[in-house]
């Protein structure tokens, strides 16, 4: 049997398979992902856009502009039938991006094949056996990989969660949806979102622009389908018939939709990962959490699932980190799984067009028209306003970085420049020369920097600001200081490993 060798195997190239690879990459990790599409291409639309965090994390790789170029700007956010207006929020990305997934995963598969990540395509994973040293994971062409660690980004069905009796609890559907692309012989009177007592549906062109707030729909050209099923619990894979069925059953024709390039079903079961490690085997995206589509978080949260998991694997794999910093992985997505699916079942809850579920409807939007509700609902719709428990401390302490001009003596840089590499970063802002980090030289950066501006954060506001800060490759503050250096050597111990000895002789 042919058994290639990588530091990690990922299953699943999808968005969060694909930047995890990435992240793995920067930091010289031998890693491969197994993908079962033979091509590069992604059959339907699927996900519809990126949020402000998401844009924020591949702006701190230097990839972001190649998302906005093709995007659309939008004020997309919104819960309960609610936009929630995102103009002068404190980031570089105060919107959402409408941007279909098959772009996005374009897209970011360019940045993967820059940075050399093997892909074998058409093919999936089979089964692994684990030992004390690594795993061998059997693929279905016969074949098998040897790996360190395996990820699973393998979606909702994950192999890879099942192989490693990981748990996966939630509730079970309450409603079901198909999506499509396809073309119709017949135009709709109008396009756009319909509501009733079944559910959510919508028809509209796949391609279109958005012009001072409008959607501004192509003349011609594929269309994109939503339509909520009457029945919960059909299983397989959906016909034209069953999607001609729903159509006709919630606007009284199916338009003569015909030639469908993708169906799909999903429902609204929601379901989480017990725990997102088992020993060498890590679950991501999808894998660790299923919810409904609702608010567009899928996406971005297994994005961001991917770049806190990175840089930790790495560091554990090339041994400058002991595994115990893969426990953090679990302690600090979890949380915001939990926060994500409790959101979208919500959403759910508020979605049909009967008179209770409208009285509610209503009292939500009575109280996101709030500034300090609207602030916060934002910055968690967002992600802005994620905060991994880092213990007490300054504001900032577990709470994304902002991306600020920073004067320096090599002139203006911005934060997210810094982090183009993945590598954490001291920032100093008081006496030059005030920490004395040599036994970490060799994995962080550090750099006397000034800001006079203010320090806002979403959903809190102003904070004070801080004599200086340690932030992880992920973006997240890891350390603040008070002007001395209390703590930050058990912070430097603690996320990048014991400091070189020989560095300190």
């Amino acid at each position: 049997m042919r058994k290639s060798e990588h530091q990690v195997v990922i299953a699943g190239g999808g968005p969060t398979g694909l930047m995890l690879a990435g992240e793995l990459a920067l930091a010289g990790i031998d890693v491969a992902i197994v993908e079962r599409r033979p091509g590069k291409d992604v059959i339907g639309s699927r996900a519809g856009g990126l949020h402000p965090r998401t844009l924020e994390v591949f702006e701190q790789r230097g990839i972001a502009e190649r998302f906005v170029a093709e995007g659309q700007v939008a004020q997309a956010v919104g819960f309960a039938g609610v936009r929630i207006d995102l103009t002068g929020f404190p980031t570089r990305y105060p919107y959402s991006l409408g941007l279909w997934q098959n772009h996005i995963e374009r897209i970011l598969g360019g940045w993967v094949d820059e940075l050399a990540v093997p892909v074998y395509r058409g093919t999936e994973v089979t089964g692994f056996t684990e030992d004390e040293r690594g795993v061998d994971v059997a693929l279905n062409d016969g074949s098998a990989l040897r790996a360190q660690y395996v990820v699973g980004c393998d979606g909702g069905r994950s192999l890879v969660r099942k192989a490693a009796g990981i748990a996966f609890p939630g509730s079970d559907p309450t409603t079901s949806n198909l999506i499509a692309e396809a073309e119709l012989s017949e135009l709709p009177p109008e396009w756009g979102i319909t509501r009733d007592g079944l559910g959510i549906h919508s028809i509209g062109r796949v391609n279109y622009e958005i012009r001072d707030g409008q959607i501004i729909w192509a003349d011609s050209g594929p269309v994109r389908v939503l339509v909520t099923e009457r029945e919960v619990g059909k299983t397989g894979e959906p016909s034209l018939a069953e999607l001609k069925e729903a159509l006709i059953a919630v606007y009284g024709t199916d338009y003569g939709i015909h030639s469908p390039s993708s169906i799909t079903r999903f429902t609204d079961a929601a379901r989480q990962a017990a725990t997102y490690r088992q020993g060498r085997v890590l679950v991501a995206g999808d894998a660790a959490h299923i919810h409904p589509p609702d608010g567009g978080m899928g996406l971005q949260t297994g994005v961001q699932d991917a770049v806190n998991l990175g840089w930790k694997l790495a560091q554990v794999v090339n041994g400058t980190a002991s595994e115990g910093l893969l426990d953090s992985y679990h302690a600090e997505r979890h949380p915001v799984g939990m926060m994500v699916l409790r959101y979208t079942m919500a959403a759910v809850a508020l979605r049909r067009d009967d008179d209770r579920t409208k009285a509610l409807r209503e009292t939500m939007a009575d109280l996101l028209g709030m500034d300090e509700p609207r602030r916060r609902v934002a910055a968690d719709l967002t992600g802005l306003g994620i905060r991994y428990d880092l213990g007490e401390g300054h504001p900032l302490l577990g709470r994304r970085m902002p991306d600020l001009e920073l004067g320096t003596a090599g002139g203006v840089r911005r934060t997210y420049g810094l982090l183009h590499a993945a590598r954490p970063v001291l920032l100093n802002f008081g006496a030059s020369g005030a920490f004395d980090i040599a036994p970490w030289a060799d994995r962080l950066q550090q750099l006397d920097a000034a800001y006079d501006g203010p320090w806002e954060l979403p959903g809190l506001g102003d904070v004070s600001a801080p004599a200086a800060v340690l932030v992880r490759p992920d973006g997240y503050v890891a350390w603040v200081g008070d002007g001395t250096g209390q703590g930050l050597t058990e912070a430097l111990t603690r996320w990048f490993g014991a400091g070189s000895t020989s560095a300190r002789s």
